[in-house]
């Protein structure tokens, strides 16, 4: 092998040795299912927020509560319900149950239909931060794993170095050269992780907002109407 094809990347890679080979592959594997994540991560976001705007423009038309619950339920049967629309199923479910025994008074009734939708709000907000923290984990570890290969790569270089009786440039810069790889490697597996975990939470925390703030306004409606009823 030439000094050209020495320094490719990809000879670089081939010279390592077998521990720095390892901590690459580590480093490109945390990279590949990272970028699958942050791919599943955006379209799921994107659909959540497009569900949360759709179904709040047609809860705040002045639909019918009983024919978004229906319309709910049979979206429901196809797997389609998520989201605010969950937590309306669960917290209108829950208040029609209590109304329909007679036995529980208003503030009971109230009281199950807010723990219904914390409880279906729980759910939620795993569904929205789901690989979140694997992605901060690969953020904040990945540059320290690639550096360890590369600390290990410059040992094993001086220690080549001490069996020399001459060194020049040529003779380090391969060794040197192949271990800085893994932690260019270790920043490549980072930075997009990092990215993408930072703008995701602001997302995820932004959309829950709104969840919780449109339990607080159906609870509102629905406390008006065991009242008034």
């Amino acid at each position: 092998m030439n000094a050209g094809e020495q320094l490719s990347l990809w000879g670089l890679i081939q010279n390592a040795s077998l521990l720095v080979q390892l901590v690459m592959l580590l480093l490109l594997l945390a990279s590949v299912v990272s970028w699958v994540m942050i791919i599943q991560r955006g379209l799921y976001l994107s659909q959540a927020k497009r569900s949360l705007n759709n179904f709040e423009r047609r809860f705040w038309s002045g639909a019918d509560l009983n024919k978004l619950f229906r319309e709910g339920n049979e979206r429901a049967e196809k797997g389609k319900t998520d989201g605010v629309e969950s937590l309306f199923r669960a917290g209108f479910t829950e208040f029609t149950r209590l109304r329909q025994q007679g036995s529980s008074g208003p503030e009971a009734v109230m009281e199950g239909t807010e723990r219904a939708m914390r409880v279906a709000m729980s759910r939620e907000q795993e569904k929205v931060e789901m690989n979140l923290p694997f992605l901060a984990t690969v953020g904040s570890v990945s540059p320290y794993i690639g550096l360890f290969g590369t600390v290990w790569g410059i040992m094993n270089s001086f220690r080549g170095l001490a069996t020399m009786h001459q060194a020049t440039i040529a003779t380090v810069a391969p060794g040197i050269s192949e271990a800085l790889v893994a932690t260019a490697m270790g920043l490549f597996a980072a930075i997009p992780a990092v990215m993408a975990y930072n703008r995701y939470s602001a997302k995820a925390e932004s959309l829950l907002s709104s969840y919780e703030t449109f339990a607080e306004e159906f609870s509102s409606i629905l406390h008006r109407k065991v009242h008034s009823g």
